[in-house]
């Protein structure tokens, strides 16, 4: 992950300035203003960690955002500790070493940060966990938090998921409502193949066995089954590896930690869940402060 990328960078101002970071008026008002302190980023649970890199560079863009921050800071972790490895609870995450009034002003988003991608990773890695010894994949989807798309799937990446699509433009993926608006699914495979750019992959949604032979028969290079029962998506399964050419088959939709080994057995090769970048609880982490 490029934490020095104009994107990320511009994701980071706009939370230092979200919370006025640079503004900050109890410790202004309560810290000396050349006062030294150590902070420790504290693990409160076991975990996967995402977003280590954002620490320092949280620090970086504070400074350029004040203009007055120009004393040195350290930020240090032990080898050991990078995206996608396990921490455990009470195990230090970093230890920042800066101005007593920057470090307070930056915790929040600092943790922000670090407690979303961590939680996003967790649960990735739950439901990698769940399906591991298949041929299963577990994928993201584009239910992201609006303007965080880039760090949340990173954060999936560090769970040991793999990216679906970053946005529209990263392949053909015709769903139910490009079927209706074409008239069916005959239609539109028809007028995907004649208008995709380049040599981008044509996946197609589908809901029923009817629909499934039809995407078959007419040039579907791989098939996502939405909400279909486990019997059903064995059955679609069996039916797409009778093809002479190969057709990946994703399912998706009502898929949980509960169920999705069962998925898993049934020889697909993606699940993808909406859950992991939708629906993950914020791993619990603190920023202790003591005086250097």
């Amino acid at each position: 992950m490029d934490w020095n990328s104009r994107r990320l960078t511009a994701i980071i101002e706009n939370a230092l300035l979200e919370d006025r970071a640079t503004s900050d008026a109890t410790s202004y008002a309560c810290i000396e203003a050349n006062q030294r302190s150590t902070g420790t980023i504290i693990a409160k649970q076991d975990c996967i960690l995402a977003g280590i890199g954002c620490v320092a560079r949280i620090l970086d863009i504070f400074a350029a955002l004040d203009g007055a921050v120009t004393s040195h800071y350290d930020v240090t972790t032990h080898p050991e500790i990078f995206d996608g490895i396990r921490l455990h609870k009470g195990q230090s995450v970093a230890v920042i070493r800066h101005n007593a009034r920057v470090i307070l002003s930056c915790e929040r988003v600092i943790l922000n940060f670090l407690q979303r991608m961590s939680g996003i990773a967790t649960l990735t890695r739950k439901f990698v966990e769940a399906v591991s010894g298949t041929k299963a994949r577990i994928l993201d989807t584009r239910k992201t938090v609006p303007g965080l798309r880039m760090i949340d799937k990173y954060a999936v990446r560090c769970g040991g998921g793999q990216n679906h699509r970053l946005d529209l433009s990263d392949g053909v993926l015709i769903k139910h409502n490009h079927i209706a608006l074409a008239g069916g699914v005959i239609p539109a495979l028809e007028r995907a193949h004649r208008n995709r750019r380049g040599s981008q992959p044509i996946e197609i949604e589908i809901r029923t066995s009817g629909e499934l032979e039809q995407a078959l028969e007419h040039g579907a290079e791989a098939v996502l089954l939405d909400n279909m029962s486990v019997e059903d998506v064995k059955q679609a399964v069996a039916r797409c590896t009778q093809m002479e050419r190969r057709i990946p088959v994703e399912c998706s939709g009502g898929v949980n930690l509960e169920n999705v080994r069962a998925y898993a057995e049934t020889g697909v090769q993606f699940i993808s869940v909406g859950a992991l970048t939708h629906s993950a609880v914020a791993v619990d982490m603190s920023l202790r402060v003591s005086s250097a």
